[in-house]
């Protein structure tokens, strides 16, 4: 569509008047009406400050009719010479195009070589749509620049300028472009910026939510469209809300189906970016298909399982094996994380009889339920044979000796007395105790007992006439020891007198 603009403002009194578009489509462009006059005429309006800047006409729109130029802002014609050529200016020289957007265009020139008698009063800008006969002014009266824009035009306008300069004696030749003036839309390549998050895999869990924004660039407005594995995506299950600057693509309830590669494509007439987008929707996997025992050996069980038949979707991340006690009925991790499917737990416990399970795991998760062996390992006590060398039996015995001899000993009469001695002998010998060479076996009078290899003998409440020597022998299979001492047995009374 087409717009107007204001001119720009040069005197506190006048106040700026509007600046006529290009004609755009199919309108034909606005026709002068007779009372304007001819740009031959050799006196320029007088545009003083006492009179108000006159209306320009602006180029028409739709079915408008175009207004009529008023006789006070005539509009320069080139194409006849002024009738005093020395009175006013020649044309301005190098007319040159500055800049073309898709709505404006910017041109500019030199002053002319001549300003004429009357100097210079400003130059005038007109358009010529490219097809039409008429000039239509820029600007409603002369302006003192040497560059001018041009605005509010539309794409696809083709048309010509001309600028001439004026003076109070008219309008001089204008300076014509040569070439027509094309508005066309700038075209802005499109580009595609994915996110950082969505340059790897974009892994979601089923039955969540995936909802992709993407943003792009482009002008004018780019044609968007997405596919799944190269297909059209499936609209009762993704939908996709394109904007100007970024496309969404949205699933509620995400399925293991729809993981692969969303390929976003951007195109603008022969151009065209596109980004691709991995999404791989997972869940937990299943429990490995079966596990048995495969041997059991002092206090080690060897396990072994097969890999689950569905991991989910994704690759596993390992296996979790567990073990517990048949009296404490309590599972304890002894792997995580573990890659092989075969492995020995060590340490069990003699007398215990154990349960094995193992989980499999991905990103998901451990997954919902274990294969657990059918089984009991049972730790058994291994049966200790002990082997004994060859055993040299020694022959101890040993003919009686003594290694302590009786002592000769004094003692007061009526009060008990002890002999003793040792023998070493084997076998153990038989003693016989003798008083002056005869035998006192059996008398009353006298004791005798032995204690680890120590014999005593006890006389009770001798008497001076228990007085004597006393032997000891041993006798066994090998032969015969004695040994003597003497007794004396005084009375009582040495016994009180003596020191």
């Amino acid at each position: 569509m087409t717009a107007t603009s204001q001119a720009p403002d040069y005197g506190p009194e006048e106040a700026a008047s509007e600046v006529p578009t290009a004609p755009t489509g199919e309108e034909q462009a606005p026709t002068a009406t007779p009372e304007a006059p001819a740009p031959t005429a050799p006196q320029a309006p007088d545009h003083g400050p006492e009179e108000p800047a006159s209306e320009v006409p602006m180029a028409p729109t739709g079915e408008e009719q175009a207004p009529t130029a008023t006789p006070e802002a005539p509009a320069p014609e080139a194409t006849e010479p002024a009738p005093r050529s020395e009175d006013v200016p020649s044309a301005p020289l190098q007319l040159t195009i500055e800049d073309v957007s898709d709505s404006s265009v910017t041109v500019s020139w030199e002053p002319p070589e001549r300003l004429g008698s009357q100097g210079l009063q400003g130059y005038v800008l007109e358009l010529r749509k490219e097809g039409a006969s008429e000039w239509v002014p820029v600007n409603a009266r002369p302006m003192m620049v040497t560059q001018q824009t041009v605005r509010n035009l539309a794409p696809g306008d083709k048309f010509f300028l001309r600028v001439a300069a004026m003076n109070l004696a008219g309008a001089g030749p204008p300076a014509t472009l040569d070439q027509p003036i094309h508005i066309r839309e700038i075209i802005e390549a499109p580009k595609i910026r994915v996110p950082r998050h969505l340059r790897q895999t974009y892994i979601r869990q089923v039955g969540e939510m995936v909802n992709l924004q993407i943003p792009f660039q482009g002008n004018p407005k780019p044609q968007v469209s997405w596919t799944h594995n190269g297909q059209a995506l499936d609209s009762k299950r993704v939908s996709v809300r394109t904007g100007d600057q970024d496309s969404i693509l949205f699933i509620r309830s995400a399925q293991r189906s729809d993981s692969g590669c969303y390929e976003l494509t951007v195109r603008l007439e022969t151009l065209e970016a596109r980004a691709a987008i991995n999404i791989l929707v997972i869940e937990k996997p299943n429990p490995p298909s079966s596990i048995r025992l495969v041997d059991v050996w002092g206090c080690n069980v060897a396990l072994e399982w097969t890999p689950p038949q569905d991991t989910g979707n994704t690759e596993l991340l390992g296996y979790t094996v567990q073990k517990a006690d048949k009296k404490t009925q309590q599972w304890f991790t002894v792997l995580e994380r573990y890659h092989p499917t075969t492995c020995t737990v060590s340490d069990l416990i003699v007398g215990n009889s154990y349960s094995f399970r193992v989980f499999s795991e991905n990103l998901c998760g451990l997954s919902d339920s274990p294969a657990v062996t059918k089984e009991l390992a049972h730790i058994r006590k291994t049966d200790i044979v002990a082997k004994l060398k060859e055993f040299v039996e020694r022959d101890f015995s040993e003919a009686p000796s003594f290694t302590q001899p009786l002592a000769d000993h004094t003692t007061t009469s009526g009060y008990s007395t002890q002999l003793s001695c040792s023998v070493r002998a084997s076998p153990k010998p038989k003693i016989i105790w003798m008083k002056n060479n005869m035998n006192i076996q059996g008398d009353p009078k006298y004791r005798t007992f032995s204690e680890q290899g120590v014999y005593t003998l006890e006389i009770r409440k001798p008497s001076p006439f228990d007085s004597g020597v006393y032997t000891c022998k041993a006798v066994n299979m090998l032969g015969e020891a004695s040994v003597d001492c003497r007794l004396e047995v005084k009375g009582e009374g040495w016994r009180r007198v003596s020191p």
